[in-house]
C-alpha cells in the first residue's frame, strides 16, 4: 500500500495543491525534547520544484518547527485526503527558516499573498516521497478559512507583533533559540 519516492511527482503536486490543511513535523535532537505536529491552513504552501517546497509561516504561540529546523534541519509534512479517494502523502526533507530582514526574503516572498502576521518562510528540500492508503481517514468538508488569524495580527499592527514575538516566538518550548530570536540578539 505504501510506497516511496525520490521527488514529488505531478500526480503528488496535483493531490498537495488541492489539500486546504496540511501539518509539519519536526523534534529537537534531544530524547527529552517535544515532538512537534502544527497544522497550516490557508494558501501558503507553494512547491518549487520536484524536491523543494516553500511556505509562509503565520505568527503563533509558538516557534517549534523553526527552533528543531535551527538546530538539525528535519521536516516532515503531512497532506490528508479528507475528500475524494484515501490517501496520506508525506514529504521528508532539510528545512532552513527565512526571515524578512534576511537577503533571499525578497526572492520568496513573491510566492504568496499578503497575509497578516507573516513572520517568516520555511524552505525544504525535499529527500523522500511517501505515500500511504489513509482507509481509516474520515470524510470531513471544507467550509472556508476562519479568519481570526489575519483578524488578531491586523488589530495588533507591526509593533505589536514585534512584541508578541519576543515574549512568544524568541525560543522552543525546550528553550532552543530561534531564527527569530538570534536574528533580534544580534541587534
Amino acid at each position: 500500500m505504501g510506497k516511496l519516492f525520490d521527488e514529488l511527482l505531478p500526480e503528488h503536486e496535483e493531490f498537495i495543491k488541492k489539500q486546504k490543511i496540511f501539518f509539519v513535523g519536526s523534534a529537537p535532537l534531544s530524547d527529552k525534547g517535544h515532538v512537534n505536529i502544527s497544522p497550516k491552513g490557508y494558501d501558503v504552501l507553494k512547491i518549487l520544484s520536484s524536491t523543494e517546497v516553500t511556505y509562509l509561516d503565520l505568527t503563533g504561540s509558538g516557534n517549534e518547527t523553526s527552533a528543531h529546523i535551527n538546530e538539525n534541519k528535519r521536516i516532515t509534512f503531512m497532506f490528508i485526503a479528507f475528500e475524494g479517494p484515501p490517501m496520506i502523502l508525506r514529504l521528508y526533507g532539510q528545512g532552513r527558516t527565512i526571515l524578512p530582514n534576511d537577503t533571499e526574503w525578497d526572492e520568496f516572498i513573491k510566492y504568496f499573498p499578503t497575509i497578516p502576521g507573516a513572520r517568516q518562510i520555511l524552505h525544504a528540500k525535499i529527500t523522500s516521497v511517501k505515500t500511504s492508503c489513509g482507509f481509516s481517514v474520515p470524510f470531513l468538508s471544507y467550509e472556508g478559512d476562519r479568519e481570526t488569524l489575519t483578524k488578531w495580527a491586523e488589530k495588533q499592527g507591526e509593533e505589536k507583533l514585534q512584541t508578541y514575538w519576543k515574549e512568544k516566538n524568541y525560543y522552543s518550548m525546550d528553550g532552543l533559540i530561534t531564527p527569530i530570536g538570534q536574528s533580534e540578539l544580534k541587534k
